[in-house]
């Protein structure tokens, strides 16, 4: 037994003993359980029906970026990023979920994937539920892209008012091939000129409102959702 806290802040209503109000709250969470699986089944078919995007095989820029990694790639981290490819190279939108423990290479995995979309004309997104995280992963992406010769615009996103706005102008021209930033990505305001890839850190820490606009973006572009915690409803939207 644990004390009850709740993200929203609401306060906890009790049933009384015997009463029915137990029983409408399991049938109301049965319920959004029904419209979540029919919400599911309704966005894969529409996902099968929408031609995505055919990344080609990669370029010999790719190679010297992967050159430049200064780790030796273990097992699982060259099947990842080979799935990853094969996955782009295919009509059909990716939307793939790469378990790893902290420390383990999924953000490897998720940067070449990026520089494959970028080196094909396309606009990569990086996705965080924290300035902390989107700060990281920042200052590794810029580490790893300066070092090729080809430098790819990189912004991080969204610090001050004036800066928000000057990132979004030049994101929306196509000046930025890849945006790493906090769910304020995911405003109305915000257009790519052509997205090609979204990578998302810890979808679980994204709140409703948020995970609705990733469903839209699922069925265009490619998707790669990394998860250092693979909770049931994670793995379940994969």
């Amino acid at each position: 037994m644990q004390r009850y806290s709740s993200a929203e802040g609401h306060q906890p209503t009790l049933d009384r003993l015997g009463g029915i109000g137990w029983q409408k709250t399991k049938a109301k969470a049965k319920r959004a359980m029904r419209d979540m699986a029919d919400e599911l089944l309704r966005l894969y078919a529409e996902r099968k029906l929408v031609e995505g995007h055919a990344f080609p095989q990669d370029a010999p820029w790719q190679r010297e970026f992967e050159e430049g990694f200064e780790y030796t790639l273990t097992p699982d981290q060259e099947t990842a990023i080979e799935d990853v490819k094969h996955d782009m190279e295919t009509p059909t939108p990716m939307d793939r979920l790469l378990c790893g423990d902290v420390g383990y290479g999924k953000t490897e995995v998720a940067m070449r994937a990026a520089f494959k979309a970028v080196m094909d004309g396309k606009q990569t997104a990086i996705l965080t539920p924290t300035t902390v995280l989107a700060y990281q992963h920042f200052d590794t992406f810029r580490q790893r892209f300066c070092a090729v010769s080809r430098q790819s615009g990189i912004a991080f996103a969204f610090r001050s008012t004036k800066e928000q706005k000057a990132v979004v102008k030049r994101v929306e021209a196509g000046e930025v091939d890849v945006v790493i930033g906090t769910h304020r990505m995911l405003s109305k305001d915000v257009s790519f000129r052509d997205l090609g890839l979204v990578v998302v850190d810890e979808e679980q820490r994204f709140g409703v409102a948020h995970k609705e606009r990733l469903k839209q973006l699922k069925k265009r572009v490619d998707v790669l959702t990394l998860s250092a915690t693979p909770i049931p409803r994670t793995l379940n939207m994969s």
